[in-house]
């Protein structure tokens, strides 16, 4: 009996929820001329295909028309943009990605537009 309650224990120890394995996804449009390029940033999605869908329409509903899918992530996003330059960065923490996106954006008086965690 011990060994079946021990095994309980074990697996219970390892149950994870669904949200913790949700996707998110960054779309981009860095065709815009002089104004800061159109962004979307989707998280929670349960897969990469929707997660992917809903960053593009996130950045089309922000004016972009020449959205282009960017980059998945599974904890941690960030888009920096200013306007002529973008970057983005994904992690296991906010301070992570958002590092990531400045130095990706090369620090080009870019500024963290969004910056979200699972």
């Amino acid at each position: 009996m011990k060994k079946w309650m021990t095994l309980f224990v074990l697996l219970a120890c390892f149950h994870v929820t669904p949200h913790a394995w949700a996707i998110g996804a960054i779309a981009i449009d860095d065709q815009m001329g002089d104004d800061e390029p159109a962004y979307g940033v989707a998280v929670g999605e349960d897969d990469k295909e929707s997660a992917k869908k809903a960053a593009l329409r996130y950045c089309r509903q922000e004016g972009g028309e020449n959205c282009r899918f960017i980059v998945w992530f599974e904890t941690c996003g960030a888009v920096a943009v200013s306007k002529k330059y973008y970057g983005y960065g994904y992690g296991r923490t906010k301070a992570k990605a958002t590092a990531d996106a400045l130095e990706m954006c090369n620090f080009n008086n870019c500024n963290i537009v969004a910056a979200e965690c699972e």
